[in-house]
């Protein structure tokens, strides 16, 4: 699948472009992530997603070169709005990287991996992955839930605070719904 563009969620400064490789000139600033993470050493040898960023109008954009997680055309890869306005999140085959545009050497390469699902909710950007999901709002992370299910949680609707979804359940070979408190990150239910 394509990388796509999630930005109509949440209003942001910043543009961005999805390149289909490095460009052949690029600009004066490259930003390369993750940034010196021990074991990820040789993550763009899997791929990378490539940007070119503008923190502003009239200002000078830059390149994000961020490394694939995985192949497995399966995760998702795109770009996101988050509730911060000054922040864009890239996702890269499940890997998610939260970037100042305007400080691009500030990012925070999140530590929910693989990132299986992105649900924007209307002050949290969701990131869901085989056992928990976490969730980054405006003053980075709000929350991580316990483990919901045994293996794959499926993302329903967020409606009146709380995130519908679904965990599988190992001893009965069935999926089970849960239930999350997006304030506070509680559930009930659940696969596991």
């Amino acid at each position: 699948m394509p990388p796509l563009l999630h930005l109509d969620q949440y209003p942001h400064t910043w543009t961005v472009q999805l390149l289909s490789g490095p460009p052949l000139i690029a600009p004066s600033r490259q930003y390369t992530y993750p940034m010196s993470i021990a074991g990820e050493e040789d993550a763009l040898a899997r791929g990378a997603l490539y940007l070119l960023v503008r923190p502003a109008p009239g200002e000078p954009a830059f390149l994000a070169t961020c490394a694939l997680g995985y192949r497995d055309p399966s995760m998702p890869t795109g770009v996101y709005a988050t509730p911060n306005p000054s922040q864009l999140c890239a996702v890269a085959g499940g890997y998610a990287y939260l970037i100042d545009p305007t400080n691009p050497t500030q990012s925070t390469h999140i530590d929910q991996r693989p990132v299986t699902a992105v649900l924007p909710t209307q002050d949290l950007l969701l990131f869901a992955g085989f056992h928990t999901i976490q969730a980054w709002g405006n003053a980075g992370l709000a929350w991580t839930t316990q483990r919901l299910t045994w293996d794959g949680i499926t993302l329903g609707e967020a409606t009146n605070g709380v995130l519908h979804g679904t965990g599988w359940n190992m001893r009965t070979d069935k999926e089970v719904p849960f239930e999350i408190d997006l304030k506070t990150g509680t559930h009930t239910g659940g696969g596991f």
